[in-house]
């Protein structure tokens, strides 16, 4: 994906793409006027509350289950500062800079929507820390749906704990006096908007749908090559039968497996040599289609999140004529539900790789050399990588368990029922790396067996993708370190440019 070097919030809706430029590859976020506008009558709205002595849930009163405690004057920008800071309370490593970036921007569009009523100048701070590459170190453990993560960034706002800037974690103050920024002042319900709402597992999926996409097409690609390797039978890939399941996911991949393998003396002299294939071999269209139709639900939840006003209380109408609604907006089901959903399609995807890569390394139904090296016992080839991938299996399995179905009570049985879904956004992440390292090794494998059918000509697709890691990694001819190949392998599958340019076909 080529830089996009603006994102603009205006009218129109944002893709989870917008939110990996930002995150991912530094795009400057901004707002358009119209965008100000509803964040400056949302506001105004909260200013005309706080005249009137109306009560309003985190406008003039406690929070959660001091929600009934009336509070004015200094204390509403006060309880705004004790609301981060007493938030901020998150513990374990710290999110990844894009992570906590990708956050941010989901911020910055929900406030946006102009339903939330917190001071212009908490945005523009948002703003000018992504802008200037400022992230708040954020411990990446404590959230049962939101609050924590976003209260370590507001205390970030304030010029309070560590951040991350110029490539060195420093005090926030230092970086704020490096690029000449003022700790933003906080006013009535500045506080609660900042930890409120669905922004964290948002952002943190919106970055998991990048490497989602990305994926599923490179398991087309290698599931091709160890189709290939194995010598499958093609004909389970014929459109007329294809087309006799019509799902859309499955049409998809087998036209794609057709593409990669066009033009095959492998896959041509092989017809007939048995009956029919094993199903990780002949049921690759199925598996995973399914899984891009799962991929394509899970995006639209996503979008549609990114897009909502998820803020409690909202603020709706004009400074003359408003409501005050306390709701559950902030109620992350949504994508939880699409964050596990999609934590077990990733499972799936590497689940399949590995029975695939399983076979090649086994001469019983490969029919080529042991584990893939030309002198098997004083080498053992590729023995244990495929222990490797059955780890990183059993690990997504693991993984792929709900956290949505989970539930806690908390705030004195105010909030009794949880999303958990930025634990379900963060397993996620984990699970998408487990698939990466998966395929990186069924792409080794399937490298190497390339290796010793080489004397035919590969597909156009198969023979282009062996090329490929072979300009980065030589062949296995007797036993070598293996991690670094596997990271190499690793590496070239999160290129999404490079995905492109060499498959510029595949859908």
């Amino acid at each position: 994906m080529l830089l996009v070097e603006n994102v603009v919030i205006a009218d129109a809706n944002l893709r989870w793409q917008d939110v990996v430029a930002v995150a991912r590859r530094g795009a400057r976020l901004h707002v358009s006027e119209q965008a100000w506008a509803r964040i400056d009558n949302a506001q105004a709205i909260v200013q005309r509350i706080v005249a009137s002595g109306e009560r309003a849930y985190g406008v003039n009163t406690g929070l959660g289950a001091l929600c009934n405690v009336s509070l004015q004057g200094e204390q509403l920008s006060q309880l705004s500062s004790n609301t981060l800071l007493s938030h901020a309370c998150g513990v374990g490593k710290p999110l990844t800079d894009e992570q906590t970036r990708a956050i941010m921007c989901a911020a910055v569009i929900n406030f946006c929507q102009g339903k939330s009523g917190l001071h212009r100048q908490v945005v523009e701070g948002l703003l000018a820390l992504l802008n200037t590459g400022i992230t708040p170190q954020v411990p990446s453990q404590g959230s049962v749906g939101y609050l924590t993560h976003m209260a370590h960034i507001g205390v970030g706002l304030l010029g309070i704990g560590p951040v991350s800037y110029r490539g060195q974690v420093i005090d926030a103050s230092q970086a704020f006096a490096a690029e000449g920024l003022q700790p933003v002042q906080l006013g009535a319900k500045d506080g609660l908007c900042l930890v409120n709402g669905t922004p964290c597992m948002t952002g943190l999926s919106c970055l998991a749908l990048d490497d989602a996409w990305r994926l599923v097409r490179w398991a087309d690609v290698i599931g091709a090559m160890s189709f290939e390797a194995l010598r499958g039978q093609i004909d389970a890939f014929d459109p007329a039968v294809i087309a006799l399941k019509p799902h859309p996911g499955m049409a998809v991949v087998a036209a794609n497996l057709r593409t990669l393998l066009e033009g095959s003396e492998v896959i041509a002299s092989s017809r007939g040599i048995r009956t029919q294939d094993a199903l990780s071999i002949r049921s690759i269209p199925q598996v995973h289609g399914a899984s891009r139709d799962q991929l394509n639900h899970v995006t639209q939840q996503i979008e549609i999140e990114l897009n909502s006003a998820t803020d409690n209380p909202l603020v709706l109408g004009t400074p003359q004529a408003y409501r005050v609604v306390s709701q559950a907006n902030p109620h992350g089901q949504s994508v939880a539900m699409a964050a596990d959903l999609l934590a077990i399609t990733v499972a799936e995807i590497g689940a399949i790789a590995e029975r695939r890569l399983d076979r090649m390394i086994n001469p019983l139904v490969s029919g080529l050399p042991a584990f893939l090296v030309s002198q098997p016992g004083v080498n053992s080839g590729m023995m244990i990588v495929q222990y490797v991938a059955a780890s990183l299996c059993a690990e997504n399995r693991q993984l792929a368990q709900p956290a949505v179905v989970d539930n806690y009570v908390t705030s004195g049985l105010q909030e009794d029922h949880l999303s958990m879904g930025t634990n379900a956004s963060l397993k996620l992440h984990r699970a998408l790396e487990n698939c990466t390292h998966i395929l990186a090794i069924e792409y080794l494998l399937a490298a190497q067996a390339f290796e010793f059918l080489k004397q035919q000509r590969f597909g156009a697709g198969t023979g282009k993708a062996w090329q490929l890691l072979r300009e980065r990694i030589p062949p296995y001819d007797q036993d070598r370190w293996l991690a670094p190949d596997i990271t190499a392998s690793a590496a070239l599958l999160k290129d999404s440019v490079l995905l492109g340019q060499t498959f510029p076909d595949l859908r």
